[in-house]
């Protein structure tokens, strides 16, 4: 296990050093200059060549990738083109908020997947299972852009039971968290569904049916836990895609998060936050993936023993 987790860690080198490389080379193709951003489309062509020379713009690619590698072996994240602020405490900030309505998400979504999912697997061909699955789908079905203004009408304009947007108290978290964990939670609920009723056909079942044990206890004692592989699989993807930054949520609730701030730098060329957002956000989700799967080990044995 130990073995598997240093050989883990040290594969973050070269892949980070893949994304880092990717987007800064990328994001400077990409067409549009900051200076424009900065001074404007009538600034003087002395003045656009002291701010280039000033932010080291003026350099070749290469020589700005070097300083940048540099900068980063320093511990130096690089600052802002736009307020000259160090890009890294204001990083930490804004992932601390997307941290807060991820989680806030999972677990909205696990209170909702697995009691739906449990449910509709014990009642299989039934109407609660075709209703539980239809409500999945509908959950699936209808994008983040599209319900989140529809819970605002609802809740904020219509009802005015909570606030529109921000971050000012623990209710503006309530819709931008039913918004991420309401997809979330269709999609886990039909996979744990489906993981129970493909692990109830296994032997070690109709062994401990055969001995008498109750279905209450069969159900969750002998399959849930072994059935919750596959959906520690999706709710670690799922949990790392939201650490990226729910860039349209975000946006929609005006959350001041890691998503919202990353759009604001791409369009106005702000490259050291770009790249030091692109990299915080490669560096979480290689993290949840392999929590994730050292999770494994916790819930099934024999993926223990094939590590070590």
């Amino acid at each position: 296990m130990w073995r598997y987790t240093l050989r883990r860690l040290l594969l973050l080198i070269p892949t980070l050093w893949f994304v880092l490389t990717s987007v800064f080379f990328l994001l400077h193709l990409i067409p549009g200059d900051p200076i424009d951003f900065l001074l404007g489309d009538q600034a003087l062509a002395q003045d656009r060549l002291r701010l280039e020379e000033q932010l080291h713009l003026d350099q070749s690619l290469g020589v700005q990738y070097l300083y940048y590698l540099e900068g980063l072996v320093k511990g130096d994240w690089g600052k802002s083109l736009f307020n000259q602020r160090p890009v890294l405490p204001d990083l930490l900030e804004r992932f601390a908020k997307t941290l807060k309505l991820t989680l806030a998400a999972m677990a909205v979504s696990l209170a909702i997947a697995l009691p739906l999912g449990v449910l509709s697997a014990r009642k299989k061909g039934k109407a609660l299972d075709g209703a539980a699955m239809g409500l999945a789908l509908l959950g699936i079905s209808i994008p983040n852009f599209y319900l989140g203004p529809l819970l605002i009408l609802l809740f904020s304009i219509h009802l005015a039971w909570l606030p529109v947007s921000g971050d000012e108290s623990w209710a503006s978290l309530i819709l931008p968290a039913l918004t991420l964990g309401t997809a979330m939670a269709a999609l886990v609920s039909r996979m744990t569904r489906s993981a129970l009723l493909q692990v109830m056909q296994e032997d070690f079942i109709r062994t401990a049916r055969a001995k008498g044990v109750s279905s209450l206890r069969l159900w969750f004692k002998h399959a849930l836990k072994p059935a919750l592989l596959p959906v520690v699989t999706v709710v670690g993807l799922q949990f790392g895609v939201l650490l990226g930054g729910a860039v349209i949520t975000e946006k929609i609730f005006d959350w001041p998060g890691l998503g919202s701030w990353l759009l604001q730098a791409i369009s106005r060329r702000d490259y050291p936050v770009v790249q030091a957002s692109v990299l915080w956000i490669a560096l979480s989700f290689i993290v949840v993936n392999l929590v994730t799967d050292l999770s494994y080990a916790a819930l099934d044995p024999r993926v223990k023993l094939e590590r070590e």
